[in-house]
């Protein structure tokens, strides 16, 4: 266990120290990871930061003290509106993430149901299995009940499974645009008209493709309708620090009506610290994270954002067809954007994980089915035929050798196929909880 410092230490030794920590970090900068960090550049990157350090010690709990910081989301919020075909009804908030704005989404048709339905005493949202785990977070959080269903051979959310599902319970309908696990566009469409004959609030997860899917629109490749053009879509999540290219974290949720974005609020009159109102699960709000989202909003534009879009296209085209070269690889149904995965009928596609991470690469690993997972950002550019290499190397000695493919990730995975229902969950947790007690 550290101990508490008594005396102060020098900076050198304290950034010498934080810099020996960093070197075990995913090397992002070079495009070694496959999620997690959206890359697109130092020139980029630079406006967040100067943008952010601006409005470093500003709070945006309280919107009347920091007035700029009002501003700045009130404009980031009506840009992200019209991006989303929204209209001069459209209210929202900004929230620090993609969970964070699920979160509220499900909290606030929670608070409607209870509002205006008091006889559902036992609401009920229906999710594709597709959906994001943090709405299995938000069922868990605030008692509304995730009803299952599954995806079609496309990989999209099956709308006859998804009609049969709906109760009298029901409160929620949610799709995504992309779902994360495969990177493909649930049938918003046809989701939003089954919404609306039901009489139902219907969430679109667009955390993940919100700031990328309208630029490659743009630019001539086919994108689905998935926003406030489609009757029934009653709110949008989108993130703003993933193909928005802003400072984390910083994410917007999206509702058609302010009468809606007022459910999402919380107010309290009796504490003797003074009148209590929040439009999120956060009190504290840091500036620096908005006042960077605005700034890279603006300094790209939407010509900016079509360039991006263009360069995660084209890496994203030159790895899906290098993979599909390599026997016994094959892409997950017909991705969108710059969002896929891959699989194997015919090696051990967790071991191959294992063999990547031996030569430097960090790769998402997903199950049901067992697949590897990539965002592609313009981090990318420069690596995608070494990549492209060190994977044709590490299928062939994974397929060779099956046997000896018992790396961390194949064995990990293995235990989670033999273990009975939740009890990965607790492994996972007893592990989690080991993690971030030790001290190395």
């Amino acid at each position: 266990m550290l101990k508490f410092p008594n005396e102060g230490s020098d900076l050198k030794t304290i950034y010498s120290n934080m810099d020996e920590l960093k070197i075990k970090d995913g090397n992002w900068k070079e495009g070694k990871t496959w999620s997690l960090v959206y890359y697109a550049g130092e020139e980029i990157t630079k406006v967040a930061q100067e943008a952010y350090l601006k409005f470093f010690h500003a709070n945006a709990l309280n919107p009347t003290v920091f007035n700029s910081l009002r501003q700045f989301e009130n404009h980031i919020l009506s840009m992200t509106a019209d991006l989303f075909h929204g209209g001069e009804e459209t209210a929202g908030s900004l929230t620090s993430g993609g969970s964070e704005s699920i979160l509220m989404a499900v909290k606030t048709y929670r608070d409607e149901a209870r509002a205006l339905h008091p006889e559902i005493r036992e609401p009920e949202m229906i999710l594709p299995v597709s959906a994001h785990a943090s709405f299995e977070k938000a069922a868990h959080y605030f008692g509304v009940k995730a009803k299952h269903i599954p995806l079609t051979d496309e990989y999209k959310a099956d709308l006859k499974a998804l009609e049969q599902a709906i109760t009298p319970n029901t409160i929620l309908i949610v799709g995504s645009a992309p779902a994360y696990p495969q990177g493909i566009v649930d049938p918003i469409a046809q989701m939003g008209q089954l919404a609306l004959k039901h009489g139902l609030r219907f969430h679109v997860d667009a955390c993940l493709g919100g700031f990328i899917l309208p630029f490659i629109k743009d630019i001539g490749y086919r994108v689905p309708d998935f926003d406030f053009s489609v009757p029934g879509v009653s709110s949008i999540s989108a993130d703003l620090h993933k193909y928005g290219f802003a400072a984390k974290g910083v994410s917007a949720i999206l509702y058609r009506n302010s009468t809606l974005r007022r459910y999402q609020y919380f107010a309290y009159a009796d504490w003797p610290g003074g009148l209590f109102v929040s439009p999120s699960a956060t009190g504290t709000r840091p500036g620096g994270a908005i006042a960077a989202a605005y700034a890279v909003l603006n300094y790209l534009g939407r010509q900016g954002y079509q360039k991006l879009a263009r360069t995660v296209m084209d890496i994203t085209g030159q790895l899906q067809k290098g993979i599909t070269e390599i026997p016994g690889l094959f892409i997950l149904g017909k991705p969108e954007a710059g969002v896929f995965a891959f699989g194997s009928d015919s090696i051990n596609i967790h071991a191959l994980a294992d063999k990547l991470e031996e030569k430097g690469w960090v790769i998402d690993q997903q199950t049901n089915p067992d697949c590897l997972h990539f965002m592609v950002t313009p981090a990318h550019e420069n690596v995608a035929e070494s990549f492209l290499k060190d994977l044709k190397t590490a299928a062939a000695e994974v397929k060779s050798n099956p046997e000896a493919s018992t790396g961390n990730s194949a064995a990990l995975y293995g235990m989670k196929a033999a273990l009975p229902p939740g009890k990965t969950e607790e492994y996972l947790l007893d592990s989690l909880n080991k993690l971030m007690g030790r001290n190395e």
